[in-house]
């Protein structure tokens, strides 16, 4: 069976101030016509599909023409709910839509309820995972703890017990939307993280023949039967490295998997340029980066008259100015932003409290920072729901 495996379309985000609302249509577009000229059998979209609960309208037309270019193709797609979406309004008519051949799955006590299709090898068991935000569903799935890492754990328990009342010889393939450990993040993801810990290991997956990933934005291999398939198109600059692309996934008798990696189309090309003003002006080198969206870090000591202005001359397409005037002094070049970069909300207190009293906090401080912690995440999580 072949099954292109895609995820975070994140309708209705800009990049910086660029309205990327055309990008995102050319990706649907090429994602049909790859499902067509590629004889793809099944399309999984691992969740993400808006970029906030309650969407802008033209986001949401642009969701309905593409169910409607899906549905029109005859070939099945399945869907999960991620983080960014509102789970109860994006599986609003899932009924009546799985007629058409799309399947949504949002609700996490349906987690073990697969979408069965076939070929000639015989049934493939279709699991969708939508985001499991712990603190909202420890009790759906009896744990004690509210850890990504068990109520994930536990929703694959369930998936494998349905899996065993299977014919022998189903395959399996699981959707999920989750920070898996050995997956590379960017800056543009929200952050999921409860008790300090946002990543779960990804032999919870064991004996699933292909786990279609989604969350992180970086086309990614966890393991041969593990992967991210990554955003379709950018939306921070910490993807500047990015291939984007879609897996097309062929699952074999026995759950063999051989994967290809499909390019997206690409808007613009994204560039990091640093250097003095006069050097990212002169320097012809550069000019690959004349067309490209670009963040520009001036090292300037001091800083310089109209830079953006000036910067736009020669690169039009500039969207970020940073500022990180070279010191000799390494201390005083540490901007506060760059001092807290990559640093958990724990981390960040424990290291306040260190400052202010002199002695960082022992084991049980600790557990009331990370539990202050969990009870404000799952009081958003509440919140983004109810809205």
């Amino acid at each position: 069976m072949r099954i292109l495996h895609t995820s975070d379309w994140h309708l209705g985000r800009s990049f910086h101030r660029v309205n990327m609302l055309d990008a995102q249509a050319d990706f649907i577009t090429h994602l049909v016509g790859t499902v067509s000229e590629r004889g793809v059998d099944a399309v999984v979209v691992s969740g993400d599909v808006y970029d906030r609960a309650v969407p802008p309208l033209a986001a949401v037309e642009l969701f309905d023409d593409a169910l409607h270019r899906l549905a029109a193709l005859g070939v099945p797609t399945v869907m999960i709910s991620g983080n960014h979406d509102s789970a109860r309004r994006l599986g609003v008519g899932a009924g009546l839509i799985g007629r058409a051949g799309v399947h949504l799955r949002t609700a996490p006590a349906a987690c073990a309820t697969p979408v069965m299709l076939s070929d000639e090898h015989g049934d493939v068991a279709f699991y969708g995972l939508p985001y499991l935000e712990p603190a909202l569903v420890k009790d759906e799935f009896g744990v004690e703890k509210a850890a990504h890492e068990a109520v994930l754990a536990a929703a694959v328990r369930r998936v494998r017990d349905d899996l065993a009342t299977r014919p022998a010889g189903t395959r399996s393939v699981v959707l999920a939307h989750a920070f898996v450990t050995g997956g590379e993040p960017s800056d543009s993801e929200r952050d999921i993280t409860v008790g300090g810990v946002a990543s779960v290991p990804a032999g919870i997956f064991d004996g699933v023949d292909y786990v279609a990933l989604g969350h992180l934005h970086g086309s990614q291999t966890i393991t041969e039967r593990v992967r991210y398939s990554g955003s379709p198109v950018p939306y921070s600059f910490s993807e500047a490295g990015h291939r984007k692309s879609m897996w097309l996934v062929d699952l074999g008798p026995g759950g063999t998997v051989d994967a290809e990696r499909i390019d997206c189309p690409v808007p613009r090309a994204l560039a990091r340029l640093r250097g003095t003003l006069e050097d990212l002006l002169a320097d012809p080198a550069l000019a690959p980066y004349e067309d490209a969206w670009v963040e520009a870090t001036l090292t300037d000591a001091v800083r310089p008259a109209d830079p953006m202005a000036r910067l736009a001359e020669r690169f039009p397409h500039t969207l970020t100015l940073v500022f990180a005037p070279e010191h000799t002094d390494a201390d005083t070049a540490d901007s506060y932003a760059s001092r807290l970069a990559g640093r958990s909300d724990q981390e960040i207190a424990e290291d306040f409290v260190a400052h202010v009293r002199g002695a960082a906090p022992d084991p049980r401080e600790q557990r009331v920072l990370r539990d202050a912690f969990d009870d404000v995440h799952a009081d958003e999580a509440l919140r983004e729901i109810a809205t």
